[in-house]
């Protein structure tokens, strides 16, 4: 009995065992037979796969065709020692002299270790050996010539692998305007030019068949497989390399002398919008200077006495003043519904005229303008505000964009004093690049131009779209306003807050702003100030309009006319002599008319209109 079952046991286990066996070699033929095709595509996926081959970045140029950022390419050299056509004796026969040229070339190792390491690669038959990474064009030019390495892939082994390095020849200079790409494992945005333009600049990526070593190492199969990527556009920026240079140095040397946390200076040519310059400078953690955020283009604040000038364009153009109006501006302080507004000067300018209002930046003055002319209907100030374009963006190429703020009456934050308020450029958010826009525009005879920051696309030489200029607003205001607004900037300059930047060689028209920093974790106005100046010239022929910011100044100076003015004027005075010298007898830039001549004796002609112009 016990017998039997342990028979009967045996039988069961020995039958279930040899049904695994059966259901194994079943299974085996069913994958070998039925689905070999699927599991060795399944395979070959794994073993080889198409890759892809980055295309040659297009170069970013300045307006005169300086090269601002360019794609500089790096080679990684393999040398396939199972190649076909590399045979033994060859190999023999020339090792010895490669290695000697691979010495003499990068210098890293001495000809006997290059001939070592070489020889074992080659009896290990390593299909992906590597020779260098970090190859130049140059230096790749000589490896070709190289024994072995000049009978090509094929007969040699030769593999070249390129790689592009993105590089900025003038290095920092409007570094955040141009842009930089992603770096490999950096999630950060595409910024700047790079990434308003990145498109037209990245090209067509390729494609190449490779097969997978070991060590997960990825080796080109033959050239005919390869599908060639197509090599990106290249951009010409409006960007003058000499006008950005000399904005930079002298917002960098403000910022440094004030003490400062960060500036922002903007240069922008009249007629076209075109950007000649853009600096953004903040201070980092070792003290020095850099570009970090592009403060022009995304910083929204409030502009302060720089807003003086589109609230006296409304009253102006809604024939609600003259500019021989008066004003009792009394002590400076005007009590407006338990709100206290008050002029920079100790002791007030008592009884004054609209234009002197405006010229020596009393806050009293123009509020109690605005007020008397629209406090019963303020939405229309509002809307001719908004009939300006003051409340919408510039929609511009490069991203991040800060939106203005100028809010209607019926908005939950307008208040009984918002009215006073935004006439003095309170309680309104714009950025440094839509100031400059609007008085760009005034400029312009009241065309507003969308500022532009590329002037064509071109491929190997040839223009592929040229950019135009953009008129967002034909007419912000009538000419009569705008000859009398122009009339306001340039009588800041000659009698008003920015008398100290009247200069004799060239007239500049434009207005001082100074406003108190809002803090937006506490909600309260800081001890701290945003010093602007914002203007054009030559006055009477409008060239350049330019825009300059300092915030929070540490040295006890803060108003515009003393900490930004100065920035503008020296910036101003090296686009003159830039002109000048480019134009010798011929500037483009208008002298003052009032400006006195020296008498001087006899000299050279060249250098005393040189020392005189």
């Amino acid at each position: 009995m016990l017998k039997n079952q342990i028979i009967s046991r045996f039988v069961t286990v020995y039958l279930f065992v040899g049904a695994i066996g059966v259901l194994i070699v079943l299974k085996t033929l069913y994958l070998q037979v039925i689905e070999h095709k699927k599991w060795s595509e399944k395979a070959q996926l794994q073993t080889i796969r198409d890759m892809i081959i980055e295309p040659q970045r297009g170069d970013i140029y300045s307006d005169e065709h300086r090269l601002l950022a360019t794609s500089l390419p790096f080679y990684e050299i393999r040398m396939d020692m199972r190649s076909n056509g590399l045979k033994e004796e060859i190999f023999t026969q020339k090792i010895d002299s490669l290695a000697d040229a691979l010495s003499d070339l990068f210098a890293d190792r001495t000809k006997f270790q290059y001939l070592k390491e070489l020889k074992e690669a080659y009896t290990a038959g390593n299909r992906y050996y590597l020779i260098q990474k970090g190859v130049n064009f140059t230096q790749l030019k000589k490896m070709k010539t190289f024994p072995i390495f000049n009978r090509g892939r094929n007969k040699g082994g030769f593999i070249v692998i390129q790689e592009n390095q993105r590089n900025k020849p003038f290095k920092s200079l409007a570094a955040r305007t141009i842009g930089r790409l992603r770096n490999k494992g950096e999630n950060h945005n595409v910024i700047g030019l790079e990434g308003a333009f990145d498109q037209e600049l990245r090209g067509r990526e390729g494609v190449r068949l490779m097969r997978k070593l070991s060590n997960n190492v990825w080796m080109p199969l033959n050239d005919e497989n390869e599908v060639d990527p197509q090599d990106g556009y290249d951009l010409v920026t409006t960007l003058d390399v000499n006008i950005q240079d000399a904005t930079e140095k002298a917002l960098r040397r403000q910022l440094m002398a004030q003490k400062a946390h960060h500036g922002t200076a903007i240069v922008m040519e009249v007629a076209t919008g075109a950007i000649r310059a853009i600096a953004n400078l903040s201070i980092s953690s070792d003290s020095v200077y850099r570009e970090s955020y592009n403060y022009a283009v995304g910083e929204g604040t409030e502009p302060g006495s720089t807003f003086k000038l589109a609230s006296i364009i409304v009253a102006l153009e809604d024939n609600k003043i003259k500019l021989s109006d008066t004003i009792q501006t009394q002590n400076g302080i005007w009590n407006l519904y338990g709100f206290s507004i008050k002029d920079s000067k100790e002791g007030g300018h008592g009884l004054i005229t609209a234009r002197e209002a405006f010229e020596i930046s009393s806050n009293v003055g123009i509020a109690k303008l605005i007020e008397k002319h629209y406090r019963d209907r303020p939405e229309e100030f509002v809307s001719r505000l908004y009939h300006m374009g003051l409340n919408q963006k510039l929609n511009i190429k490069i991203r991040g964009e800060g939106e203005p703020y100028i809010k209607y009456t019926t908005d939950k934050l307008w208040t009984r004093i918002s009215l006073a308020q935004m006439s003095i450029g309170y309680e309104v958010i714009l950025t440094p690049l839509q100031i400059l826009s609007f008085y760009n525009a005034v400029a312009n005879n009241g065309k507003l131009i969308r500022p532009q920051f590329a002037s064509a696309i071109e491929y190997q030489g040839k223009v592929i779209q040229k950019f135009e200029p953009q008129v967002i607003n034909p007419a912000i205001c009538s000419q009569k306003t705008i000859d009398l607004a122009k009339q306001l900037l340039r009588g800041v300059v000659v009698r008003g807050t920015a008398m100290n930047i009247n200069g004799s060689r060239y007239t500049i028209a434009g207005k001082t702003g100074t406003a108190k920093i809002f803090d937006n974790d506490t909600k309260t106005y800081i001890d701290e100030y945003k010093a602007s100046f914002v203007g054009y010239f030559p006055a009477d022929v409008p060239k350049y309009s330019c825009f300059v910011m300092i915030s929070s100044p540490k040295t006890g100076l803060y108003y515009g006319n003393t900490v930004a003015a100065p920035v503008f004027k020296e910036i101003a005075e090296s686009i003159y002599f830039q002109e000048v010298k480019n134009m010798e007898s011929r500037p483009i830039l208008v002298r003052n008319p009032d400006a006195i001549i020296p008498y001087t004796k006899n000299g050279d002609k060249n250098d005393l209109r040189d020392l005189l112009t």
